[in-house]
């Protein structure tokens, strides 16, 4: 992506590594089980936050993608393209229930300090903390 400033300079916002494949799983997603595991507001995270000294915010990258597919559901993802036909084996934006996913398995891996020291918003984590002592070991413990 490519931002233009008002003297006409451009900005860079993200490092292009190659094709990002976007699929219209609408016809899929309109015959899946919905998942209605709760994802949080932005404005629970930002409340968390509040009289916190210190706090870093950390994006997933490629978060959906670390989530393997089931086998037998791989075949749903497949799509056709010139280059020919593909089937995802991770987890891939659009699916009705990606979102919901990350969030149950980011919940399960951060059990231990979610609330306490951090806070999950799909693919994006806020750690915080009172000291800089203490946000360190919080950092830490997650990375």
């Amino acid at each position: 992506m490519v931002i233009k400033k008002i003297n006409g300079d451009e900005i860079q916002t993200r490092l292009t590594t190659g094709w990002r494949v976007c699929i219209d799983y609408r016809k899929l997603n309109s015959v899946t089980r919905k998942d209605h595991f709760p994802l949080p507001f932005t404005n629970q995270i930002s409340e968390k936050l509040v009289g916190k000294n210190l706090f870093f915010f950390l994006d997933g990258y490629s978060g959906y993608n670390q989530i393997y597919i089931n086998p037998l559901d791989q075949e749903k993802t497949t799509f056709t393209c010139p280059f020919g036909t593909f089937a995802f084996k991770c987890m891939h934006f659009g699916l009705c229930n990606a979102p919901a996913t990350f969030q149950r398995c980011m919940l399960s891996i951060f059990s231990d300090m979610t609330g306490k020291c951090m806070k999950i918003f799909m693919d994006d984590f806020s750690i915080f903390g009172e000291s800089f002592d203490e946000f360190l070991n919080h950092l830490q413990h997650v990375l």
